[in-house]
Formats: C-alpha cells, structure tokens, sequence
C-alpha cells in the first residue's frame, strides 16, 4: 500500500502531475480530472487548493520555473556573470522554453494573458537571483544603480528567450555576446 502524501509533498506530487498533464496534451486537453487521475488523487483533494484549471496552471508554471532556477554566479564582473547564466540556460533550458510557450498559447488566447503574467520573476524565484547578479556588479561600481528596472534586469533573458522562440535552436555564443556587450552593458552604465 503506497504511503499517503500530504502537505508540500502532495503539493509537488500534483504540479508535477500537472506538469506532465500540460506537456504530454497541452492546455486545450488540460482537464482538473487528467490531473487528479495522473496524480492517483481524489477531485476534492485538488479542488481544495486551486478552484479551476487557470489557477492550476499558472501555479504549475510557477513551480516548474522555481524548479529549474540557476545558481547565480559570482565571477567578478557583470559580464561573465551574466554570460554564464545565459549559456547555462542556452545548454539546459531551451526544452522547457518552448514548452512552456507551446502548450500554453492555447491558455494565453482563452484567458488573456501574456507569457510574462506566467513568467513573471517574483514569482518564479528568480528575482532574487537577478537582484543578487545586479547587486554585486554596483556594489563593484561596474553599473549605476539608478540605470536599473526590473525590465532591464529581465532583457537579456528576454532577448534570449526571444531567440529560442524564432530559431527553436540555442543561440551561437556571439549573439549571447552581443546581447550583452550592445545592448544591455551599455544600458546599465
């Protein structure tokens, strides 16, 4: 007799259900009941803590962005520091980039949304690992502080993203390059 899950371990079990329900359909067949079926759950046990399949969704996004978040390096300048998040998501991440945008446009249309209500850094975690990067390079004078906004501490993994999304390959080391040395070093200082 399997072992009966409760509090965050249950909660993981049912995103992570969620998740595999999202990949293997897609939004247009995700169903409340597909999900309760793969996590081997009852209905009220799912219903209990998100109320419908949007609510569901945008909380299975959000764990598999905090999942799969990156140690932030400290290389010594804002650079290489940023050149090496972008190359780790350049060799790791491009699956679940297209992923999460293919199997969610269905749920942008039907709702209204935009990718960026689902990606959004607060809360994915990854605030905290862009506030660190950026900090450090201030507190090292390579940037002026007051240059900073969320948007721009975001634009490199937008501009990114924005390659995985209209080439579906990883993007050759000199547009990460480029990204970074044309357009966002030199909005920063």
């Amino acid at each position: 007799m399997a072992e009966r899950r409760r509090g965050a371990a249950l909660e993981t079990a049912l995103l992570d259900a969620a998740w595999d329900e999202l990949t293997d359909h897609g939004y247009a067949r995700f169903t409340m009941d597909a999900v309760v079926k793969r996590a081997a759950t009852s209905p009220p046990v799912l219903y209990r803590r998100w109320s419908d399949r949007d609510e569901l969704v945008r909380a299975t996004i959000a764990h598999t962005l905090r999942k799969h978040v990156l140690d932030v390096p400290d290389t010594g300048s804002l650079r290489e520091d940023l050149l090496t998040v972008m190359r780790e998501i350049n060799a790791t991440r491009l699956p679940l980039v297209t992923a999460v945008s293919a199997y969610l446009a269905d749920y942008h249309r039907q709702t209204g949304t935009s990718p960026s209500d689902l990606i959004d850094p607060s809360t994915t975690g990854r605030k905290e690992a862009l506030d660190a990067l950026f900090d450090r390079a201030a507190d090292r004078g390579e940037i002026n502080p007051e240059h900073l906004t969320d948007r721009i501490k975001t634009l490199p993994f937008d501009l990114l993203r924005h390659e995985f999304l209209t080439t579906f390959a990883p993007a050759p080391d000199h547009v990460l390059e480029e990204i970074i040395d044309t357009i966002v070093l030199p909005l920063v200082r």
